[in-house]
């Protein structure tokens, strides 16, 4: 796929992407990946799926000053579409509940997070 097409449909992933997690964290929500990471010159969309993922920060992810987690959702190979950071224990579990509430099943693999 070139360049152009890939990054468009990307795009576009992660704005439904980030919209969704925007409406279960109070606005929060910020994009992240839209193209795949695959070491090759073919450009790739980050996929279609939604999974999600909980990031401690503490754990050397940290992109902001303070401490907490990260949730994000990611396709099945775990690039990044949209993001929440900076959250407490109690706001990370209230977002996770919603997740499966809406059936978005847990990525349990490593996480492409944007710089």
């Amino acid at each position: 796929m070139q360049y152009f097409q890939a990054l468009k449909k990307g795009q576009k992933r992660v704005e439904a992407s980030r919209a969704y997690l925007n409406s279960i964290s109070n606005d929060r929500a910020m994009p992240a990946l839209a193209l795949r990471d695959n070491k090759t010159n073919v450009w790739e969309p980050v996929g279609e799926e939604n999974l999600y993922a909980v990031i401690d920060e503490s754990s050397g992810f940290v992109l902001t000053d303070s401490s907490g987690y990260i949730i994000a959702l990611c396709d099945a190979k775990g690039t990044s579409k949209s993001l929440v950071q900076s959250l407490n224990q109690e706001q990370k579990d209230n977002i996770v509940e919603l997740l499966k509430k809406d059936n978005i099943v847990e990525y349990k693999g490593k996480v492409a997070l944007p710089v």
